[in-house]
């Protein structure tokens, strides 16, 4: 008498589909990835050896021809303390990435910069890395 089944189920488990989806994945994250940019308005921006991706929620730009943006709106200077209090009223942490032209005095920077500070806010300056 013969039980076993003529029909055998296989247990292997074929890993090319695996592998197809995975280098896939790969491709789409490594070009997502090179879309990523800062800021949507024309500034040369210095260089740094370490360059860190901060989510901007606030972008306080200073173009070389010393023209302030506030999250790509133009404003001048004696608006971007009201407008920077406005923004930041209702977060507890709030994050100001300054996008400054790298022929732009320092003064200008410093000016801005310690308007966020004295909102209690903290000031990142946004650089590209160098290669």
């Amino acid at each position: 008498m013969n039980l076993r089944s003529k029909n055998r189920t296989n247990a292997e488990f074929s890993m090319s589909s695996m592998t197809d989806i995975i280098f896939l994945l790969l491709i789409f994250f490594m070009l997502t990835s090179n879309f990523v940019t800062p800021s949507g308005l024309p500034v040369s921006l210095p260089s740094s050896k370490t360059s860190d991706i901060v989510m901007q929620k606030i972008s306080v730009t200073i173009t070389e021809d010393l023209k302030y943006y506030l999250n790509e709106k133009q404003i001048p200077l004696e608006q971007i303390e009201p407008q920077l209090t406005a923004l930041l009223q209702g977060t507890e942490e709030g994050a100001v990435v300054l996008h400054v032209d790298k022929s732009v005095p320092v003064e200008y920077l410093v000016k801005v910069a310690g308007i966020a500070k004295n909102l209690n806010a903290s000031v990142t300056l946004a650089t590209v890395p160098t290669e």
